[in-house]
């Protein structure tokens, strides 16, 4: 389960989607999740799942890789589809089996939201695989920065979100690593009840968190005698710059969502 964790991890490379800008990056996945959203149809599903796999593909990113990312929501993609299987009574009935009920719009509606949802989590995996974490928080802190005449903390804020990305794909290794050395002590936390299964997790979290607040002490230190005093009067090694691939890439973002509101329109399925 760990291992199937994608967030946060960084996949180096020199395509046409890693050379554009953090901040282009982080807009298209905003308006990607948004197109998602205005998609009615399965139709509309279809043309953002072929955009999503030819990004990953000209990335060099294997589909399998992004969607081992969906094992650890699994059961929320599950839970998602039950629950909307069953509440959703309207339409031609399909399966009737004592107080069960299932329906050809129950299901239509099921498979929708489930979709969505992979959909969602498969699109926001690209921005972390294809961003590395300096180039998230200055792109970040630079899309924050109007807010700073509102005095808030834009720069504090990206650092902070950055952080906690960078130090996912860390944790889950320790993690790996304290679940085998316990399973070589006779631990067991594939079997048993939901209650012994949790209790069985407690050897794993206590030195967990107690790692997890060593490094962000360490982290903290190591920051302090950098001489790190927060984002006033920073400069940076590399400055954002907006090129041509960015105004190529919102153009796409355009059409994109411009063939989904046609297929809403067309109402194809």
């Amino acid at each position: 389960m760990l291992k199937n964790i994608t967030l946060g991890q960084y996949f180096p490379g020199d395509s046409f989607i890693h050379r554009l800008d953090p901040r282009t990056k982080l807009l298209a996945t905003v308006a990607l999740i948004a197109i998602v959203f205005v998609a009615q149809g399965f139709s509309g599903f279809l043309l953002i799942a072929a955009f999503v796999i030819g990004c990953a593909a000209s990335t060099g990113i294997h589909l399998k890789y992004l969607i081992r990312g969906l094992k650890p929501i699994m059961f929320i993609i599950i839970f998602t589809f039950v629950l909307n299987l069953f509440f959703q009574t309207e339409g031609k009935e399909l399966v009737h089996i004592g107080f069960i009920r299932i329906t050809d719009q129950g299901l239509r509606m099921a498979s929708f939201m489930a979709a969505r949802l992979i959909l969602l989590v498969v699109s926001s995996q690209l921005l972390t695989l294809t961003t590395s974490p300096i180039a998230l928080t200055d792109g970040l802190e630079a899309l924050f920065r109007p807010l700073e005449v509102i005095h808030f903390p834009a720069h504090e804020i990206a650092m902070m979100m950055s952080i906690a990305l960078r130090f996912i794909p860390t944790l889950m290794d320790e993690a790996d690593k304290i679940m085998k050395a316990q399973k070589a002590r006779g631990a067991n936390f594939e079997t048993g009840s939901l209650i012994q299964r949790a209790k069985a997790m407690v050897p794993l979290l206590v030195p967990l968190f107690v790692g997890a607040f060593r490094r962000a002490e360490d982290l903290a230190l190591a920051m302090d005698a950098r001489c790190y005093r927060g984002g006033a009067g920073r400069t940076r090694m590399k400055q954002l710059k907006f090129g041509k691939n960015d105004v190529i890439a919102a153009v796409i973002m355009a059409l994109l969502l411009a063939g989904v509101i046609a297929l809403n329109r067309m109402n194809v399925f």
